[in-house]
């Protein structure tokens, strides 16, 4: 879905349901986004994202995953300015609903992070903190780069992660600015890992499957409807 369409649906947004309605016997799609969450000009994210959208593209998921590629530079997030906590789901800025549509929409996420000083980029953390239910329930891995391959970056989003209510997987890849860009710039991945990168994957589409029950059944907690 475009930014547009998704600014269209924020104007008409009223409150997420955070359900996934999935009939008996129905195989859905499992949907995973890989966000890239630096904003920075000339950042060497980008070239990371694209590689990791591609590498899961070429896997043999396609029948069963879905992967789409997420800038949240594209969502124009101001620093948090909701008056009410995320956990209420009661947004009143435009570009707030957008961003609450787009993620809601996922099953599972692949964030490619740098390291900014020992921790988290600020944009990343920002965009996170713009929700919360919508993360709910749902997988993740990550993939992150720095000069020591944004380790320390890694270890803090896993805190955030369980709050979030996000089951965080244990393979990661780690790309270093010394071997895997060229003159820190041109990104030039060793072929190793291929293999860190295929395990993390598989574990965060096994998490993802795992946890549909509870992302499609806590319809009494989440809807306004009465329980029959």
């Amino acid at each position: 879905m475009s930014i547009d369409k998704l600014i269209e649906c924020a104007y008409e947004f009223t409150e997420p349901s955070f359900i996934t309605f999935v009939s008996p016997g129905e195989k859905s799609m499992l949907k995973v986004a890989v966000i890239l969450g630096s904003t920075r000009p000339g950042r060497n994210g980008e070239a990371v994202a694209r590689w990791v959208y591609d590498m899961a593209k070429k896997r043999g998921d396609n029948n069963s995953v879905d992967f789409e590629y997420i800038d949240i530079k594209d969502f124009n997030l101001p620093l948090l300015d909701e008056p009410v906590p995320p956990s209420q789901g009661k947004y009143s800025k435009v570009h707030t609903k957008a961003w609450s549509v787009k993620i809601n929409s996922f099953d599972a996420f692949i964030f490619v992070t740098p390291e900014y000083n020992h921790g988290i980029p600020g944009t990343l953390k920002n965009a996170i903190d713009f929700l919360y239910r919508e993360w709910n329930n749902k997988a993740a891995g990550f993939v992150s780069y720095g000069s020591a391959g944004g380790l320390r970056s890694v270890e803090q989003l896993r805190l955030v992660m369980a709050e979030l209510q996000i089951a965080d997987v244990r393979a990661q890849v780690t790309l270093s600015l010394f071997t895997d860009f060229e003159n820190f710039t041109k990104f030039k991945p060793a072929a190793y890992h291929e293999k860190s990168f295929n395990e993390m994957l598989d574990q965060v589409i096994a998490w993802g499957k795992a946890l549909e029950a509870l992302r499609t059944g806590k319809l009494a907690h989440y809807s306004s409807a009465p329980a029959s």
